[in-house]
Order: structure tokens, then sequence, then C-alpha cells
């Protein structure tokens, strides 16, 4: 059997696996990991990468910096004054997704959920509604505000530096276009009907550090001030990331290292706040989206599928084809592969037909961005699973619906901005 053929099969079991889920989705991502090496598609190094890929490292980080913030309660009392101001679950979800959406829009998306997360923990505890339903709509504003700007995701680069190499380019704020229309549907959307498709569950007792019922009435108030001091030093550090050229990652362990030094959080509680389901789920799979890249079975099925279009297809229907082809890859490998990946394929194709490749370009990207079905899709989406109780299904019930609508608005918007034949 050929590799492309292997990794297409493993591919299929873990999309069957995650499913079906009779067996731990991180458990799945490890099968598919040590599978690729005994078959010999991936050496060991590289299907063992991920797990020191730094948004595993920034995981790791985060979640002790999170931990922190949630052990001393000040994660309660923050989430005591956004309930004092939003009342209703509908009013919470609106607002979380507002705050996120336009902070992710400058921050990477990633980072943003990070530091949220325990935050929006602390709202539900406070407010009595299930985390399950305010954790999902905020990492889909993550992807979401990723396209406010040049700077809001990696792929948002990518597309960049294709522009570049046929003498063009996008501005700073050209992806907002598109992106804060998709932004506000998306919050209207989760508003009026979204929220009728998010999980309910019960927060389990016992999962994480964050299903304790704890009082805080002993915390000492130092330790409650230190826990947001560092949180909003880690997050500004995070924000003038390329000034002090310092890694989010590496600022997130500087967080970590702190709190722990500090006597804010114990090095036991430190290690209980890292959520090791999530690091062997992310870190296993990137293995797959390896294996996807390296042997060409991504570029695969994307020729298969373009090539069904035939030698002179529309542009409108290349641009959607390219979109969906982009939202399927996405759920699977990251975001900013996926765009590496039909990036080029897409400004070869327009640039064959005569047309200008910004409306395919900026599909490719917005199409990559929308990760929203499956809990690998993008990092964020990876961080809640143990914190929202979330099953793989969960996923596919809420976002599903999302990409459809991010579909419907990028596919009017994206010719009217950028028209195929100037």
């Amino acid at each position: 059997m050929s590799q492309v053929t292997i990794t297409l099969l493993f591919l299929l079991f873990a999309i069957v696996m995650f499913m079906w889920e009779k067996i731990p989705l991180g458990l799945t991502s490890m099968i598919v990991c040590v599978g690729l090496v005994v078959t010999g598609v991936l050496d060991w190094k590289t299907a063992f990468s991920g797990f020191i890929d730094s948004n595993v490292i920034l995981f790791v980080a985060m979640f002790i910096v999170g931990g922190a913030l949630f052990e001393t309660g000040m994660a309660n009392k923050i989430g005591g004054v956004v309930t004092h101001f939003a009342k209703t679950e509908k009013q919470l979800i609106v607002a979380i997704m507002i705050i996120v959406g336009v902070m992710s829009g400058f921050l990477s998306n990633t980072g943003t959920a990070a530091i949220l997360i325990p935050v929006v923990i602390g709202i539900a505890a406070k407010s009595g509604y299930s985390r399950s339903r305010l954790l999902m709509p905020l990492v889909f504003a993550a992807a979401m505000g990723g396209n406010l700007s040049l700077i809001g995701a990696p792929g948002n680069m990518i597309a960049q530096s294709q522009m570049e190499s046929i003498g063009l380019k996008f501005g700073f704020f050209d992806y907002a276009k598109v992106g804060v229309p998709i932004l506000i549907v998306g919050i209207i959307y989760f508003a009026l009907i979204g929220y009728k498709f998010l999980p309910n569950k019960t927060d389990a007792a016992g999962d994480s550090i964050y299903d304790e019922v704890q009082d805080f009435s002993n915390v000492p108030k130092w330790k409650q001030t230190l826990s947001l001091v560092i949180l909003i030093l880690t997050l500004l550090g995070m924000i003038f990331e390329e000034q002090i050229g310092i890694k989010l990652c590496v600022t997130g362990c500087v967080g970590a290292i702190a709190l722990i030094l500090t006597g804010v959080i114990s090095e036991k509680d430190a290690l209980l706040s890292i959520d090791l389901k999530t690091i062997f789920l992310f870190g296993g799979t990137l293995s797959l989206a390896a294996a996807l890249d390296q042997t060409g079975a991504g570029e695969l099925i994307a020729d298969k599928v373009i090539g069904l279009l035939g030698k002179n297809p529309s542009p409108y229907v290349l641009t959607f084809v390219i979109f969906m082809l982009c939202c399927v890859l996405t759920n699977f490998m990251s975001n900013t592969a996926t765009t590496a990946l039909m990036a080029p394929i897409a400004v070869s194709i327009a640039q064959g037909m005569g047309a200008d490749p910004s409306a395919v370009l900026m599909a490719c990207v917005i199409g990559g961005s929308c990760a929203y079905a499956t809990p690998i899709g993008m990092p964020a989406n990876t961080m809640v699973v143990t914190a929202g109780g979330y099953t793989f299904k969960d996923y596919a019930k809420a976002g599903v619906p999302l990409i459809l609508v991010s579909t419907v608005v990028s596919m009017i918007l994206l010719p009217i901005f950028y028209p195929f034949f100037p």
C-alpha cells in the first residue's frame, strides 16, 4: 500500500472513531500517531513533534495561568462583574462573542481563547448557566475574529505572501470587509437560532480543577490580585509579541512560572490544572496533519475535487469549491496548513482563467478559518473539550450550521468586494 493510501485510511479511521466515540478522543489520536510510525508513513520524530508544538506548550502554560485565576477565586469575581451587566444566557453569549471576536482580530485566537476560558468558566459558575453553553461560542468567536485584520491568524499572512509573489497585496484591514460581517452575522445567528444547537451539559465533578466546588473566602487577597496582574502582564506580552521578540508560548511559560514561584498556585495544583486529554488529542492529531502534508494526501484530495470542475470553470464556482474544500480540510488539518496547501493552487487556477486571484485567495483564508465542526479543527476547540464536557458530535451539531452561515455571507460579499474581472 502506498503512503498516501495509508494516510487516507488513517484519516477515515480518525473521522469514524471521533464520531463513534467508543474510545476516548485522545486515545484515537494516539492510535493514529503511533500507527503512522509503525506503518512507516512518518518517522517517530515527526510523528511525536506535535507534543513540542508551540500551541501545546502554550496550552500547558495557559492551563496553569487559568488554573491560578480559578483557584484563587479571581475568575469568579470577574464573572460576577460580567453577569451584573449581562443578565440572560443570550446576553452572556453575545457579550462573550463580541469581546473575544474583537480581541482575536489583533491577538492570536488561541492566546485570546486561552486567556478567557477561565474567565468564562467563572462567568458560568456565577450566573448558574452551564459552561458548555458559553465555551463553544467563545472558541467560535475566536476563529471568526481572526479574519478582522492581517495579523489575526497565520493563514492571513500566508495568503499575503502568495499575493506578493504575483506583485499584489492585501491591506491591513482587507480581511475585515468579509470578516466583520461574518462575525456580526455569527453573533446574531447565535443570539437568535444558534444557541438552540449548543449542548447543555451538567458540569461534571472531578474531571478538572474547574469542576471542584470551592469556597474562596479564605484565599488571601494578594493571591487573587497577583493572579490577575500576572494574567494581564501575560496578555500584554502576547499583544506585543513582535516588539519584544518573545513567542506566545514562552510568554505563557513566564506567566506560569511566576505564579508558582510567588506561591499564588502550588506546584501540585499547577500540575492538576494541566489537562492531559487535550494534550494527547491535539499533539496526536498533529501527526495526521503532518502525514496529509508530507505524503501529498491533502494535495491529492484538493486536486481530485478541483479536477471535477473541468477545463474552464466559472470563477464563482471555483471560489465556492475552494471555500468548501478549505472548510472540510481545516477541520482535520490546521488552518495554517490548509491555507498553505490551497493558496498556491487557488492562485494558479485564477491566473489561468485570467481572473483576479483576490476573491479566491480570500475564500481560501476564510474557508480555512471555519474550523467549527470538530474538536481538533483549531487549538482553541481542543482546549475546551474537557472543561465543556463536549463530544465530537457536539461540535458538528453547533459548528456545521455556523459554517453554512459563513459560506452564505462569504459567497455574497467576496464577488462584490473582490471582482473577478475588475
